[in-house]
């Protein structure tokens, strides 16, 4: 047990509450508490006058004597906190040094006391320091389960989704590449091919093209079949930031079945001139509370840089920048 743990046991035997042990020793009922908590220890004081009050010895109450044969009906011995074990060096030291000086003759029982006292601290800081190791151990060889089955996981669940999407597919093989942009027309071109998983003879294949605006009519165009089943076309749709390609299956019977190919996002807005615009402005002084400005000077107050597209096909650029001087949101130069 530890030391609030045997305070509160023998305040418990004799009926007391916390704020009436509190009251017995001159102090409030959160002192008590806190003491029961083990968030604080008692002074070398108060550790006496609990001796007495419950009729014990005050190396019982810090853990480092047993009772006496007839008071062992107590719960087995907890083990301190490192700064419980520090308090304690710290009270006991004082306690030892808070007692009249012994005669010579009788000097060896408080050495054997000391050494004693040493050597269960001796031994408890080194069982902690064992159980921190261990501790640090276990925590690295979870920290190693753990990533070895979230990987698994992840890479299982990554298989079943290729699986899943193999059985509910229309098509034994797929694909979309983007063609062409024509950013004057603001279009984007698209091949586009789909062999079926079941081919039935004079089955057609059509592909949709949808720009992700709700007013919108999907482009189509007709596959052509080719060799093995391949049914293949080129598709133009209105270029947006959200453009869905799909095939849709059309059997002799009518039966009508759509199976989606591809996604693509962002063509439009990576479409448009990237560059950044730098004012000189922000940073120059005022001459009186004016700004001046030199007419015909060479001197560049707004610089514009230009930044290349990563896709050859974006070809877009900047063709030409107006720039305002603008006083209380009023456009003046």
């Amino acid at each position: 047990m530890t030391i609030g743990q045997r305070i509160a046991q023998k305040r418990k035997e004799q009926g007391l509450s916390q704020e009436a042990l509190g009251d017995q020793l001159g102090i409030s009922r959160q002192a008590i508490y806190k003491w029961e908590a083990d968030s604080a220890l008692p002074e070398i004081d108060k550790l006496i006058a609990l001796s007495r009050l419950f009729g014990v010895s005050v190396g019982w109450l810090l853990g480092v004597e047993d009772l006496p044969a007839s008071s062992r009906e107590a719960a087995a011995d907890g083990e301190l906190t490192e700064a419980q074990l520090k308090m304690v060096e710290e009270i006991a030291g004082r306690y030892i040094a808070a007692q009249p000086a012994p005669q010579k003759r009788r000097r060896w029982p408080w050495v054997l006391a000391g050494l004693a006292l040493c050597m269960v601290l001796f031994n408890l800081f080194g069982r902690l320091g064992r159980m921190d190791s261990q501790y640090a151990n276990l925590q690295n060889s979870i920290y190693r389960v753990e990533s070895s089955v979230d990987g698994q996981i992840g890479s299982i669940s990554n298989q079943v989704e290729e699986i899943l999407k193999a059985q509910n597919s229309l098509m034994a093989d797929y694909g979309v590449e983007l063609a062409e942009m024509d950013l004057a027309a603001n279009t984007a071109s698209f091949a586009a091919y789909a062999v079926p998983k079941t081919y039935v003879e004079g089955m057609a294949v059509e592909f949709l093209a949808e720009n992700g605006e709700a007013a919108s009519v999907p482009s189509g165009a007709a596959g052509e079949e080719g060799p093995n089943q391949r049914f293949s076309a080129a598709i133009t749709v209105p270029l947006t930031d959200q453009i869905t390609l799909s095939a849709l299956l059309i059997l002799p019977d009518g039966t009508r079945q759509t199976q989606l190919l591809d996604q693509f996002e962002g063509l439009y807005s990576d479409s448009l001139p990237q560059m950044d615009v730098h004012s000189e402005l922000m940073w120059m002084e005022l001459a009186g509370g004016a700004l001046v400005l030199a007419e015909g000077s060479h001197e560049r107050y707004v610089h514009i840089r230009e930044t290349p597209p990563e896709d050859a096909r974006l070809t877009a650029a900047v063709a030409d920048v107006q720039v305002g001087l603008f006083k209380n949101q009023k456009l003046v130069a």
